[in-house]
């Protein structure tokens, strides 16, 4: 088994998550989501963010509004909706769990 691909799933799966806590505490671009997730050591690239986004802005957990910008064409940035920040507690309670389970387990 390759450690480096259990790390990857492991990322992939908190990846949605990261990105709504961000979201939760403000709008955002893209490349400022992505700036805010490599300062956690969390890389990610455009290829995987956009799709992520779009695919959360389909199940209406994110809305979008237009900003101009001083360095160019308006931007894009990202918010939760209020399904969005119902959906987001619930992950939260979820990780809660897993995080004790995981803690129980490693210190018994």
């Amino acid at each position: 088994m390759n450690v480096d691909n259990v790390k990857s799933q492991m990322r992939k799966g908190m990846l949605e998550y990261c990105i709504m806590l961000l979201l939760h505490k403000e709008a955002a671009y893209a490349s400022d989501i992505i700036q805010k997730l490599k300062e956690a050591r969390l890389i990610v690239v455009e290829g995987t963010l956009y799709p992520l986004l779009t695919r959360l802005k389909n199940d209406e957990l994110l809305g979008y509004e237009w900003v101009e910008s001083n360095q160019g064409p308006p931007r894009k940035y990202y918010k939760l909706t209020a399904k969005g920040e119902a959906f987001l507690a619930e992950l939260e309670l979820s990780w809660r769990e897993l995080s004790d389970t995981v803690s129980h387990i490693a210190n018994n």
